[in-house]
């Protein structure tokens, strides 16, 4: 019972959404002794939704980075109708066969990709105890999930809000995964490139006076939707306060996030917003670099959106387009100064 709770208490000490899969598994792997464990993770914007699989691989890989698959080589989720059947359903699962497999539902509230699966491949079904104590288990997992995104998420978009945003650049820089990638010899240096762009809506405050404050957020919320469809699953979004998001990507070329950001720009331009109509943002976005604090990439960011305005709106601007309007990088300060 003791190491059970000492379990518990470790993870819930984590606010990483990775950690956290990992100990949960751990916590279940020395509880149960399974043959193999996975969690199945639903990723991605519906209709196009896909399963992202984690198995256990012992305690050591949880402090351990992984280069995240492809969107496109995921499974749909119709293709795991096991698995999807049991997210539908909300009760645990067991489905006889050698081995016999354990699938318990996964819930953390509004997240996305918060629905899933976990599964325990075992010799013999669990008895009534131990399921209804992985069951548990579980729910105090989703319980804890939940209570993250009520302090990393905005309210009305559910995307990642402001105050995560230091803690998510420098993992992103300096984390597990980007360890992983560094180290991997089959990734070229420019795979390991990372991005920072930010959006603004284009005359957003128009838009409150015209049709008020509920309108305007609808159309937030509804801008949040288009920019998880546009984007990839893995890609971090944050909403800064007001109309204005960032975006922390990976892409090996400029070329490859100007072409990616234009088009969610046009994604935005040709959706018939309910009552608003047509709505317009503007991007600016820059490379991340080593050594880079926040604030340095924001800033560069921030300047190649003041270009994109500047120059009529609705429209994209990288680090080219800032070099072409001969348009110098903002001065970096030096020290450890905290942006938020």
């Amino acid at each position: 019972m003791s190491s059970l709770v000492d379990h518990l208490v470790e993870l819930t000490r984590f606010r990483d959404r990775d950690q956290a899969d990992a100990l949960l598994m751990e916590t279940l792997a020395d509880l149960i002794r399974p043959l193999a464990l996975a969690l199945h993770r639903c990723v991605g914007e519906p209709p196009q939704a896909r399963w992202l699989s984690r198995p256990w691989q012992g305690r050591t890989a949880r402090h351990q980075g992984a280069r995240r698959p492809d969107f496109e080589q995921l499974p749909p989720l119709d293709s795991r109708a096991e698995w999807l059947a049991c997210v539908r359903s909300g009760q645990p699962q067991t489905l006889a066969g050698e081995p016999v497999r354990e699938l318990f539902p996964v819930a953390a509230g509004a997240q996305p990709g918060a629905a899933g699966v976990l599964e325990l491949q075992v010799a013999q079904p669990l008895s009534t105890e131990s399921r209804d104590t992985v069951q548990a288990i579980v729910k105090l997992y989703g319980n804890f999930l939940a209570l993250l995104d009520y302090g990393q998420r905005d309210a009305l978009t559910g995307l990642l809000n402001r105050k995560t945003f230091d803690d998510a650049f420098m993992n992103t820089l300096m984390g597990p995964e980007a360890q992983a990638m560094a180290q991997d010899t089959r990734a070229s240096r420019s795979d390991c490139r990372h991005w920072l762009a930010v959006l603004d809506v284009d005359h957003f405050k128009r838009i409150n006076d015209r049709f008020g404050h509920l309108l305007g957020d609808e159309v937030l919320l509804l801008l949040a939707r288009l920019m998880r469809s546009v984007l990839r699953f893995d890609d971090q979004i944050f909403r800064f306060g007001g109309e204005e998001f960032v975006v922390l990507l990976s892409a090996a070329q400029e070329s490859d996030v100007a072409a990616v950001l234009e088009r969610l720009r046009a994604q935005v331009e040709q959706f018939d917003f309910p009552q608003v109509g047509r709505v317009t943002v503007s991007l600016g976005f820059s490379d991340v670099r080593a050594g880079d604090l926040p604030t340095a990439a924001f800033d560069r960011a921030d300047k190649a959106l003041y270009l994109a305005k500047t120059s009529g709106r609705n429209r994209v601007s990288g680090p080219t387009a800032l070099a072409a309007a001969g348009i110098a990088e903002p001065e970096v300060k030096s020290g450890g100064v905290d942006l938020f």
